[in-house]
């Protein structure tokens, strides 16, 4: 009875903050994703591009090795993001360790969220530019 009613409460909460999260929605027409350090550990960095006016969100999730630096790391997230966004946007890499994101033509503004990393020592700060 007790664990159903945290159960209860934890799912509560969980859509709370989903909901909380999705009125705060900021689209703009261009992101920059800054790498800083390097990979102690091999992992994935999941990013979601999320465009505005109901449009289907895009899930990519990027591998990086073992002791990648920032700037490999940037080179790998920009290929990866090519691959599953199409010509929709441009990818660039900017100053070696950031990677840039720009939507082209008609493409809707979107959002760039982090949903998970789990590559100890890479830090990934996402920013609109």
């Amino acid at each position: 009875m007790i664990r159903t009613r945290i159960a209860l409460r934890l799912a509560s909460c969980a859509a709370l903050l989903m909901v909380a999260l999705q009125a705060q929605a900021d689209p703009a027409s261009k992101w920059r994703i800054e790498f800083d350090h390097y990979a102690r550990d091999a992992g994935e960095l999941v990013l979601r591009i999320q465009p505005e006016k109901g449009g289907a969100p895009i899930d990519v999730t990027t591998k990086i090795a073992e002791a990648k630096s920032e700037n490999q790391a940037a080179d790998i997230l920009r290929d990866s993001l090519r691959a599953a966004l199409g010509k929709a946007y441009k990818i660039e890499v900017d100053d070696g360790e950031d990677v840039i994101i720009k939507r082209t033509g008609k493409t809707p503004k979107f959002e760039v969220v982090l949903v998970s990393n789990s590559i100890n020592g890479l830090s990934v700060v996402i920013k609109k530019s």
